[in-house]
């Protein structure tokens, strides 16, 4: 066998199981790339691997396959080490904004397969980043009670931290609805606590998310007269407010 075609997840992976097969060294055969690896649709959706084309260089002895290294480093960001589970990482000294410009480009797709024109603004805080979404009929993407931009949320991080060496915690805004629904949310947490007074009896909340719920919390945790906790596993996990 003089020739084969191998395929990974990265030009590294297909390189090497070329060498398995051969069971030759990366100095006795030519590689030629046949695909490049793509991260798919949005980033996230129908990523393909690559493929690659080995050959025997004429008249070369096989050598150990045991002992080949990895391919040398290859410039093309498809091609960037991976973290378990096959997830690409930004190699080591890039600048870390490059991994907020992933998910401002995520973003930006998203909007677009909904048929919307948005900008994202990066907006650094203590502790979080905020990508502060502007642009018309932002409602689409906020959807009921921010259930889309909860989700939109959630899949900026994944590719976010798919490029940065230490963890990104990134929160999506949009016609600064976080604010609106903080306060939405603490004024339901003041009503419902009086109910409790007023009854004696405790209240169930509806699911809620983690963030949510600790508005809720937060905001009751110096009532004098009732408690909160939380109850029932994800995604139907609530508040429940109880008197003291």
């Amino acid at each position: 066998m003089s020739k084969v075609v191998a395929t990974g997840k990265t030009i590294e992976d297909a390189v090497e199981r070329g060498l398995n097969q051969l069971g030759v060294h990366k100095d006795r055969v030519t590689v030629n790339v046949l695909e490049q690896p793509s991260r798919g649709f949005l980033g996230l959706i129908g990523a393909k691997g690559a493929k690659v084309e080995l050959t025997l260089i004429a008249e070369a002895a096989p050598a150990s396959a045991a002992s080949a290294p990895s391919l040398p480093h290859q410039s093309t960001r498809e091609s960037k080490p991976e973290a378990a589970g096959g997830v690409p990482r930004q190699d080591s000294g890039h600048p870390v904004e490059d991994a907020y410009q992933e998910a401002v480009h995520f973003i930006v797709d998203v909007a677009k397969s909904m048929g919307l024109e948005v900008e994202v603004e990066i907006i650094h805080a203590k502790e979080s980043t905020v990508l502060q979404i502007s642009g018309p009929d932002l409602g689409l993407l906020i959807g009921r009670r921010g259930q889309t931009l909860d989700a939109l949320q959630y899949l900026a991080n994944i590719v976010a931290n798919r490029y940065s060496d230490s963890f990104i915690r990134l929160v999506l805004d949009a016609e600064n609805f976080r604010e609106r629904r903080k306060k939405t949310l603490e004024e339901l947490a003041d009503r419902l606590a009086g109910r409790v007074v007023r009854t004696r009896k405790e209240v169930v909340l509806e699911p809620m998310s983690p963030q949510e719920r600790k508005i809720i919390h937060s905001r009751l945790q110096d009532h004098r007269q009732v408690n909160t906790l939380s109850k029932g596993e994800e995604p139907n996990r609530r508040v429940v407010i109880t008197l003291k």
